[in-house]
């Protein structure tokens, strides 16, 4: 019988909100300081970058609170006591 050990390093989810979350922050960052009224006003009055950069920041948040209440679990398997391999 094995025991599960949890995992966090490499887990696919984090690297997912990283790179979610970065694009997020910038394309927040944007729709605030950079984005033009007339950019705006080409998105029918919605400022795009913003929006998009708050879903995105919220997503990578969603993506990061899954991985920290359901973390991966990784069965651990032990060698018999007599050294030998299990069958």
């Amino acid at each position: 019988m094995g025991t599960r050990t949890s995992t966090s390093a490499f887990d696919i989810r984090l690297i997912i909100a990283l790179l979610t979350g970065v694009y997020g922050v910038v394309l927040t960052v944007l729709g605030l300081f950079v984005t033009s009224d007339a950019e705006i006003e080409k998105s029918a009055g919605v400022n795009i970058n913003l929006w998009t950069g708050l879903a995105m920041v919220v997503v990578a948040l969603l993506f990061v609170l899954w991985a920290r209440l359901r973390p991966l679990r990784v069965p651990v398997h032990h060698e018999a006591e007599d050294g030998g391999s299990p069958q």
